[in-house]
């Protein structure tokens, strides 16, 4: 990654920066993540919302039906009303879930991961190399490495 990505929604109203590295960088198949964006699959760059900088207008924060039952709060814009992160239940407001396709530079973030493969639509052949869950994996040192887990309880611990 590039230091300190820049990125915003369609009518450039909301425009945030990434002031460091993502923690882990997830390419999604769930069903639901196809419903919300419209799309085969999503990537979000799970990262501190401390770390990112708001440079233009705030988003508007939706509270959003999820499978979990426990919901998602997506922040969009007011205006163009694209979705540019989102906030999950386990981390809440203290991690955002950057949607790659928001950045100025989609491509200089890459999956770390494939999450939910068992919901991928069929035509989609996963030949990245990275790897791929049929749901979600079930250790998080073996994908995200210990700089990240650091990060992560770091994270986790500045909640309670």
């Amino acid at each position: 990654m590039t230091d300190q990505l820049e990125g915003g929604c369609t009518c450039r109203r909301v425009r945030y920066r990434l002031k460091r590295a993502p923690i882990v960088t997830h390419c999604c198949h769930c069903s639901w993540c196809q419903r919300e964006t419209g799309s085969a699959f999503v990537i979000n760059a799970v990262i501190e919302s401390s770390e990112v900088e708001l440079l233009g207008a705030p988003p508007e924060i939706f509270d959003t039906p999820s499978l979990s039952g426990r919901g998602q709060l997506i922040a969009r814009c007011p205006r163009c009303l694209i979705a540019v992160w989102s906030h999950y239940p386990t981390a809440r407001e203290a991690a955002a879930f950057i949607r790659v396709g928001t950045l100025d530079d989609p491509k200089a973030v890459r999956p770390d991961v494939h999450i939910f493969r068992s919901s991928a639509v069929s035509w989609l052949a996963l030949t990245d190399g990275k790897p791929a869950f049929d749901d979600y994996y079930p250790d998080r040192l073996a994908i995200w490495g210990p700089d990240a887990m650091a990060r992560w309880e770091k994270l986790m611990a500045s909640r309670s």
